[in-house]
């Protein structure tokens, strides 16, 4: 968990949705539609702490990941209007989820990155890392 020599420390928030969906393109039996239970999961890492001893709250960074998997819950992922007209691949979401949690956490000071899983099952996850400066 070390960066360039430095600690760096982490915070990690997970959330539960059932959502169906299908692939386009050479996906055998995925392009039909199925469902998933989809774990969303958000770590923050940075390699300060702000002066009250925290790297991000976990009180504000838990309601807006869970509210992101509430969103998705029971939901045909095609339909969803920022997946519309997107390949709903596990990367896709987790790319999209991604943008919808970084707004919140820039401009805070922190020099942190941002990744967002997203596992379709216990053995399978996409997930999208960047910083958040």
């Amino acid at each position: 968990m070390s960066r360039r020599g430095g600690r760096t420390y982490e915070i990690f928030v997970a959330a539960r949705f059932e959502a169906a969906h299908h692939l386009v393109g050479d996906f055998g039996s995925a392009t039909r539609p199925h469902g998933h239970t989809y774990r969303m999961e958000a770590i923050v890492r940075g390699e300060r702490l702000r002066n009250d001893e925290t790297l991000c709250d976990i009180g504000e960074l838990r309601p807006a990941v869970e509210g992101l998997a509430a969103s998705l819950h029971y939901r045909d992922l095609g339909e969803v209007p920022a997946l519309a007209g997107v390949n709903t691949t596990a990367e896709a979401v987790a790319r999209r989820c991604w943008e919808k949690l970084a707004p919140s956490l820039r401009g805070r000071g922190l020099d942190s990155s941002l990744t967002v899983s997203i596992r379709e099952s216990a053995d399978v996850y996409a997930a999208r890392e960047d910083p958040l400066v």
